[in-house]
C-alpha cells in the first residue's frame, strides 16, 4: 500500500507559557519566558530555586473532585491539552474512527506527584496504608489510559517512556501508524509534572540545573530549568481531513531515531547525527531543504556544543543559514513532555511563518556557532523543519514538518 500522507490537525498545550496553545503561541512569539520562583516546593534546601511551572492550571477548573482524585497532575495535563487539540481539529467521532484511531503518550517520570507523597506518608508519617488509587495514578501509562477514555477510542493506546525523548518517540510512532494505514487518526504527544520535593532533590544531586535561567548557546549557559505541562497533537490521514474540511496546520513528513550506546549522560554527536540523518531519509529530503530547527537546546555545558556540532556535522555550508532555536529558553525543560511543547511550537511557527527566539541569551558561544533567533522572533516562510530530541542514555528522536501552505 502507497504510504498515506499525514496531516497535523489540532494542537492542544497546557505550560508555564499559558492554559492553552493560543497563550503559548503568543508567549513563543514574544519572546516571554515563563519561568520563576516555583511555587509548588520550599527550594530553601535546593541549589535551584526557578522552574517553569503551569502556573494557571487548577484541576478544579477541569475535573470534577472524583475525576481529578483518580489522576496525578501529569495525567490531567495531558488529558487537557487532548481535549484542546480534539477540539481544534473538530474530530466528529463515529465508533469506526474510534476504532481507527490511536492514542500514544510520551511521559519519562509518571507519577511523580503521587510517588513522592506515598513515600513521605509511609516512611516519614509512619502510615501503614497507602491511597488506594496511588498505583493507578503512578503508571506512567495512566495519561494514555484516561485520553481514551476520555474520547472512548478503542484503536491502539500505549505509553513511550524514553527520558526526554519520549513525546517525540510517541509522535514518531503515532505518525508511522497513520501513515502505514494501521490507524486513521491519532491524538499523541506528552504530559509531565516534575515539580515534587523527591525528584528535586534527585535533579539537584546531578547538578544539571542553573541558579537563575535557561541560557541555550550563551557563553554563560549554567544549566536546564525544569518544566511541566501537557502537548498533544491530532496526527490524520491527509485526504480524509482535506474531504472533511479540517484545517491542516502542518504535515508530517519523516522520524529518525537512533541510540548512542555510549554513555547514560554524555550526548554523542555521532548518535544524534544518525538521527537527523534518519529523519531527513524518511522524509526524503535533502538536508538543503530544511529552513528551521527546534533544537533539543537543554542550555547545559554539554548538550549544545554536542547539538551545534551536529547541525554541522549533518547540514555542512547549509548550517549558516538554518534558524535554530531553543524554546526550552521559554517553556523550560518539560523532560518526557519536552517533545510535545516543541513540536507543537514546530507546526506553530511553519502555521504562523514566525520563528520563536531562543530567549534569555546574553553572549555567543563559538562553540555553537549557529543562527539561534536571540531573544526576538523572526518573521519567515520556512518551508521544512526539524524538532529535535537528545536525551539520557544517548535515546534521540528527531521529527520532520511540511509547511501545509506551502
Amino acid at each position: 500500500m502507497q504510504p498515506r500522507r499525514v496531516a497535523v490537525t489540532g494542537v492542544g498545550v497546557i505550560s508555564a507559557l499559558g492554559r492553552d496553545r493560543c497563550e503559548f503561541w503568543r508567549a513563543l512569539s514574544a519572546g516571554q519566558s515563563g519561568i520563576a520562583p516555583i511555587q509548588a516546593v520550599d527550594c530553601a534546601p535546593l541549589n535551584f530555586s526557578n522552574g517553569a511551572e503551569a502556573r494557571s492550571y487548577t484541576a478544579a477548573e477541569h475535573f470534577t473532585r472524583q475525576k481529578g482524585e483518580m489522576m496525578d497532575r501529569f495525567a490531567q495535563l495531558g488529558v487537557v491539552a487532548a481535549r484542546e487539540a480534539v477540539a481544534s481539529a473538530g474530530v466528529e467521532w463515529t465508533e469506526e474512527l474510534r476504532e481507527r484511531t490511536a492514542v500514544v503518550t510520551g511521559s519519562c517520570v509518571g507519577g511523580q506527584d503521587t510517588l513522592d507523597r506515598g513515600f513521605g506518608e509511609l516512611y516519614r508519617d509512619g502510615r501503614t496504608r497507602l491511597h488506594p488509587l496511588t498505583v493507578p495514578r503512578v503508571m506512567a501509562s495512566a495519561g494514555a489510559s484516561h485520553i481514551s477514555m476520555e474520547f472512548g477510542t478503542t484503536g491502539p493506546s500505549y505509553t513511550v517512556s524514553s527520558a526526554c525523548a519520549s513525546a517525540t518517540h510517541a509522535l514518531g510512532q503515532a505518525f508511522w501508524m497513520v501513515r502505514q494505514g494501521l490507524t486513521d487518526l491519532a491524538i499523541a504527544g506528552g504530559s509531565e509534572a516534575p515539580f515534587s520535593f523527591g525528584h528535586l532533590k534527585a535533579w539537584d544531586a546531578i547538578r544539571a540545573v542553573a541558579p537563575d535561567t535557561c541560557r541555550p548557546f550563551s557563553r554563560d549557559r549554567k544549566g536546564m530549568i525544569l518544566g511541566e505541562g501537557g502537548a498533544m497533537l491530532v496526527l490524520e490521514e491527509w485526504e480524509h481531513a482535506e474531504a472533511r474540511g479540517a484545517t491542516i496546520i502542518a504535515e508530517v513528513v519523516g522520524f529518525g531515531m537512533s541510540a548512542d550506546a555510549q554513555h547514560l549522560t554524555a550526548p554523542s554527536v555521532e548518535g544524534a547525527s544518525r538521527a537527523v540523518r534518519a529523519a531527513l531519509r524518511d522524509a526524503e529530503i535533502d538536508p538543503e531543504r530544511i529552513g528551521y530547527i527546534n533544537a533539543h537546546g537543554t542550555g547545559t555545558g554539554a548538550n549544545d556544543p554536542m547539538e551545534a556540532a551536529t547541525i554541522r556535522a549533518v547540514f555542512g555550508a547549509h548550517a549558516d543559514r538554518l534558524a535554530v532555536s531553543s524554546t526550552k529558553s521559554m517553556h523550560g525543560h518539560a523532560l518526557g513532555a519536552s517533545g510535545g511543547l516543541e513540536a507543537a511550537a514546530t507546526v506553530l511557527a511553519l502555521q504562523h511563518g514566525i520563528i520563536p527566539p531562543t530567549a534569555n541569551f546574553t553572549d555567543a558561544d563559538p562553540e555553537c556557532d549557529l543562527d539561534v533567533v536571540p531573544n526576538e522572533a523572526r518573521h519567515a516562510a520556512v518551508e521544512y523543519a526539524l524538532s529535535n530530541s537528545f536525551a539520557f542514555g544517548g535515546l534521540n528522536a528527531v521529527l520532520a514538518f511540511h509547511c501545509a501552505q506551502a
